[in-house]
């Protein structure tokens, strides 16, 4: 029998309507509010990044000042969400677009993937939401409908796999509310169709979904890759001058945490070594010191082990470290200051753990 996807359609948007979220996002059409959405969920969960997305509106009002902002207070705002790529992309869009498109955003499908860190998902979402373009959006949750409703039991991460998943979205999507349709299959995924514990009962599918019925929902969507995250070991040095100041860099390589801000590091190549002492400098005298506890933070390919050891140096001492070190990319900062400054998360954690009196 041919799949009725008219009707399957018609059911996900009925229960859209009466179980929708209401989330500030769906309630706007203005492209530059749903693109900094797209952006600050991708790899972040709605409860959590919707304190984030209200905080970032009150601060950047618009497009315009966003783009005028320094990149400093853009990672500020974002410190504590990840993925920091995601916020300088953020801002070099906003930029690129007061450039090369006048100031507006753009607003076709075709146009939005020239913008740096927007994709087919991004781009298919702000289309459809903002221009009620008939483009798919396919994140995590879809997939994880479609596969289940149609029962495919491949490899979700093989790109014919993927071709297929679209496929099958976009024949079911509702042509003339592109936009509807969008968010109602993507709360499906979020709210019923869980990778876990899935509430079926709740589910407009349920009675047509195939995994339901061939009781292969655990088993789909089926991932035949998983992610080996490479271990790193950071000695940090938390220098305190005076009882009033300290020194921080700035991470500008092309690597975890660029253009955040760190304490003075020291990478080592084994757990053992982050405990004992490795300071950056030579000719440091230590006047007393606390090592802090072993704080692990995972990326998506790389759990970072972190130990910050405390230092306690006099004015002198400090004129000493100068003379016998190259300090040129070092800031010397008051501590009250460090607040303002945005760190990666774990030395956000450690700042906050701290059982030393800083101010």
């Amino acid at each position: 029998m041919a799949t009725n996807f008219k009707r399957l359609s018609t059911n996900l948007i009925k229960w859209y309507l009466l179980n929708k979220r209401d989330l500030p996002w769906r309630k706007t059409k203005d492209p530059y509010k749903v693109w900094l959405s797209e952006i600050m969920l991708q790899q972040t969960t709605v409860a959590q990044g919707l304190g984030y997305y209200l905080r970032f509106l009150r601060k950047f009002k618009t497009l315009k000042s966003l783009a005028k902002a320094n990149i400093d207070a853009v990672l500020k705002m974002w410190e504590g969400l990840g993925y920091y790529s995601r916020a300088r992309n953020l801002h070099f869009t906003a930029q690129y677009i007061q450039k090369e498109f006048g100031g507006k955003f753009p607003n076709t499908y075709d146009d939005l993937l020239k913008l740096k860190g927007v994709g087919p998902y991004t781009a298919a979402a702000i289309s459809s939401f903002c221009f009620n373009e008939n483009h798919v959006v396919v994140d995590g949750n879809v997939t994880r409908v479609i596969s289940r409703l149609f029962g495919i039991e491949e490899d979700v991460l093989n790109l014919e796999t993927k071709k297929k998943i679209k496929a099958f979205a976009q024949n079911l999507c509702d042509t003339q509310s592109p936009d509807v349709f969008n968010q109602a299959i993507m709360e499906v995924g979020a709210m019923v169709c869980k990778t876990h514990k899935p509430l079926c009962s709740s589910c407009p599918f349920s009675k047509k979904c195939l995994a339901k019925k061939s009781n292969l929902i655990p088993k789909i969507p089926f991932k035949s890759k998983k992610i080996k995250r490479r271990p790193r070991f950071f000695n940090f040095s938390f220098f305190i001058i005076e009882n009033e100041s300290t020194l921080i860099q700035k991470r500008m390589a092309k690597d975890i945490w660029q253009g955040l801000y760190q304490f003075p590091l020291v990478e080592v190549d084994n757990l053992e070594k982050i405990n004992s002492i490795q300071s950056p400098f030579n000719g440091v005298v230590v006047q007393s010191k606390n090592t802090s506890k072993v704080f692990k933070q995972l990326l998506t390919h790389q759990t970072i082990y972190s130990v910050f050891h405390t230092y306690y140096i006099s004015a002198k001492t400090y004129e000493d470290l100068k003379v016998r070190n190259d300090l040129d990319g070092y800031l010397k900062i008051n501590i009250e200051n460090v607040v303002n400054y945005a760190w990666p998360r774990t030395i956000d954690l450690y700042l906050n753990d701290l059982s030393i009196p800083l101010f």
